[in-house]
């Protein structure tokens, strides 16, 4: 790891482990709370590309290892920023825990991108438990930051 900063952000999503993991895993489900398009299901040592239509935007996720209903490694963009989802059953539904790490940025630029990430991160767990725990598609992402 180049850099000690890490975000972290976390939310306990009331349904089943199995059905919290496919959320990340299956892209039919995570375009209804984070992304809009995305060229496949996360496989291990497979290369997705992510799109945000509405920002004109789009990210390589490269997935280095995946154990069902438990982990999910990834790095983004330069393959420099790791991203981990972890998943953790527990009596009133699954805890999701997102960790990214791996900045090389220093000094304002760093604290920038940790702010960004935390927000970021915390926005798509938001959404995520609305949508599976309701059936809500809050389009949080799309909102957070509106075309004029």
């Amino acid at each position: 790891m180049s850099s000690t900063a890490y975000v972290e952000a976390q939310m306990l999503i009331r349904k089943p482990v199995q059905d919290v993991f496919q959320a990340f895993i299956d892209p039919a489900v995570t375009t209804q709370f984070w992304f809009t398009r995305s060229s496949g299901k996360l496989e291990e040592g497979k290369t997705i590309t992510w799109e945000w239509e509405m920002y004109n935007v789009e990210n390589q996720v490269k997935v280095n290892e995946i154990i069902p209903n438990q982990l999910i490694r990834t790095v983004w963009g330069d393959f420099s920023v790791h991203v981990d989802y972890e998943f953790k059953e527990m009596e009133k539904g699954t805890l999701v825990i997102i960790k990214s790490f791996g900045f090389t940025q220093t000094g304002e630029e760093l604290l920038r991108i940790v702010n960004d990430n935390t927000g970021g991160f915390t926005t798509v767990l938001d959404g995520c438990k609305a949508y599976l725990e309701h059936g809500i598609k809050l389009n949080l992402i799309e909102d957070k930051f509106p075309q004029k």
